[in-house]
């Protein structure tokens, strides 16, 4: 794994401790939560950032999305007892499958470029 993924993944982890902060910020209102969603969110977009060095924005975006989506969605399920309902799940299942698509079989990462 390239130095280019490494920090799409350290993206995605800064993405989703924020967003997770984020519903605990109470709309910014309490203090420890939201600094930690700045931090995050800041450190997040500079890990992005790094990640386009290489890696096209499509493909970075849709990785980075789909792997967002799909952790917030436990997150929510574990920490806030949110059930996603059927046309969640599948809608969430066919994100996935269409990572998994681009970044085996598209030539537009970096394995293919």
């Amino acid at each position: 794994m390239g130095k280019s993924y490494i920090y799409l993944m350290l993206a995605i982890v800064f993405e989703i401790i924020a967003t997770t902060f984020l519903k605990k910020s109470s709309e910014f209102t309490r203090l420890v939560p939201s600094v930690i969603t700045i931090i995050g969110y800041s450190a997040a977009f500079y890990f992005l950032s790094l990640t386009l060095r290489q890696i096209p924005v499509g493909i970075t975006y849709a990785i980075w999305s789909g792997v967002g989506i799909v952790a917030i969605t436990v997150i929510g399920i574990v920490v806030f007892k949110q059930t996603p309902d059927w046309p969640a799940i599948l809608g969430m299942a066919l994100i996935v499958i269409g990572v998994i698509i681009i970044n085996v079989f598209s030539k537009m990462g970096t394995h293919g470029s």
